[in-house]
């Protein structure tokens, strides 16, 4: 089955992030379209998929058009019912998809105060009442979830709630609010996830910094894994001939630890400077 999956930008879109971690995290192929927040027409720029008018959007092998993230959830997991998206427990499982839809419903306050921007994290001192009580409302679930799963995922493995929560664990992260030790601990978990990581490592380096998503409160450092210190760098001299992600002939090049690395195009070389770590293809190559 071939699915092509519309998401926007990569450092802001939210649900977006919820569309590709599905695809991601449960191993469903896609080709991915990015829809650019710069023009703020995302509508206009996915009108042959009407009545589609946010992102993400699916196109099934089929052409069905799926615009809402739950929906894709669901789609994806009849489709694939051994990729995992809902736990097979029935007792996890009712309880993935009420998260999920909580999620989808509900935190209007967190989404709206704090919006998800992934190249920029901030110090809110003093989050609203309104603010403080979406959080309460999160170390409530997730509590709940973690104490009857046992982690490391609120149901266990990995589950679409987790995916539908990932932005959320961002927000928190981004803003510095604060929450429980649990629930901090499920906030690290995500930011020290892979795909997450992936995801971010192309924020930094994919589009526009678009100000409407600034924020007045005092900046810090991102408070994820800290990067392996790569470089770009002039240098030619790579270990490589091909690219470790298409297998093309190489023409960008990084350093890291002394060491020359070539990819494709310049951005395969500048997503994996970003975060070394999130590749699996290109930590492959440099610990083999």
């Amino acid at each position: 089955m071939t699915y092509d999956l519309y998401i926007g930008d990569y450092a802001y879109s939210s649900w977006s992030l919820r569309g590709w971690l599905l695809f991601r995290r449960f191993g469903i192929a896609c080709k991915v379209h990015l829809v650019d927040f710069s023009g703020q027409d995302v509508a206009g720029q996915i009108a042959h998929l009407a009545p589609a008018r946010t992102v993400p959007t699916m196109l099934t092998p089929e052409g069905g058009v799926v615009s809402e993230s739950l929906a894709i959830a669901e789609e994806l997991a009849s489709r694939h019912p051994d990729a995992g998206i809902w736990p097979r427990d029935p007792k996890a499982r009712a309880r993935a998809r009420t998260l999920a839809a909580e999620m989808a419903s509900g935190f209007t306050a967190l989404r709206s105060a704090c919006p998800m921007a992934l190249r920029t994290a901030y110090d809110w001192v003093d989050p609203t009442p309104e603010v403080r009580a979406d959080l309460a409302r999160i170390e409530t679930i997730w509590g709940a979830a973690l104490e009857a799963s046992g982690g490391p995922w609120l149901c266990g493995d990995y589950s679409a709630a987790d995916a539908f929560f990932a932005p959320v664990a961002a927000r928190i992260a981004g803003y510095s609010l604060p929450v429980t030790k649990v629930a901090s601990a499920y906030v690290q978990a995500h930011l020290a996830d892979p795909a997450f990581r992936r995801w971010r490592a192309m924020g930094l380096v994919r589009g526009a910094t678009l100000p409407w998503y600034a924020q007045s409160h005092a900046q810090v450092a991102w408070p994820g894994p800290t990067p392996l210190p790569a470089k770009p760098t002039e240098r030619s001299d790579s270990e490589n001939r091909l690219c470790p992600y298409s297998g093309d002939e190489v023409t960008d090049f990084l350093e890291l630890e002394g060491r020359i690395f070539g990819f494709c195009n310049p951005f395969c070389r500048d997503k994996t400077v970003a975060d070394p770590e999130a590749w699996p293809e290109f930590m492959a190559m440099f610990r083999g």
